[in-house]
């Protein structure tokens, strides 16, 4: 079983290999080929907290996001926004098939602009991008 924070899930259609350190990247890159694996089925438990990527992030503390004093905030905020808008339960466990399914049907590119407001990876475009992928029943991207 995946244990991804809220906002990850929809971070992992648009990644592209770029990250906060080498080991940040790579574990992410391993995620991701998960998750864009249609052959592949598996549980994933969604929180509001540091998850299997975090913990290869350089700004991880104990518990927390310690990229800078308001980043706890902002990520749990984004991480509630998600979990809201595609109405699932913080810690609750589902299938990856179930999440890119609700993905697909209730996120569009724009919410990302509500959705993932202040995050510095948005300005790239390539999540806009994976979650166009992801509307239109292509979760392999290049």
């Amino acid at each position: 079983m995946r244990t991804l924070r809220g906002h990850h899930l929809l971070c992992v259609h648009g990644f592209r290999g770029m990250g906060y350190s080498p080991e940040f990247v790579e574990k992410m890159k391993e995620i991701v080929e998960e998750i864009r694996d249609e052959e592949k089925d598996f549980l994933v438990k969604v929180v509001v907290a540091l998850d299997d990527a975090c913990f290869t992030c350089p700004h991880h503390g104990e518990a927390t996001c310690e990229a800078d004093p308001n980043s706890e905030e902002h990520v749990t905020s984004m991480d509630r926004k998600v979990l809201e808008y595609l109405g699932i339960e913080q810690n609750g466990v589902y299938l990856k098939s179930e999440l890119l399914q609700l993905t697909a049907r209730k996120v569009h590119p724009d919410d990302l602009d509500y959705l993932c407001a202040g995050c510095s990876w948005l300005q790239y475009g390539v999540c806009k991008e994976g979650i166009a992928n992801v509307r239109a029943g292509n979760i392999q991207q290049k």
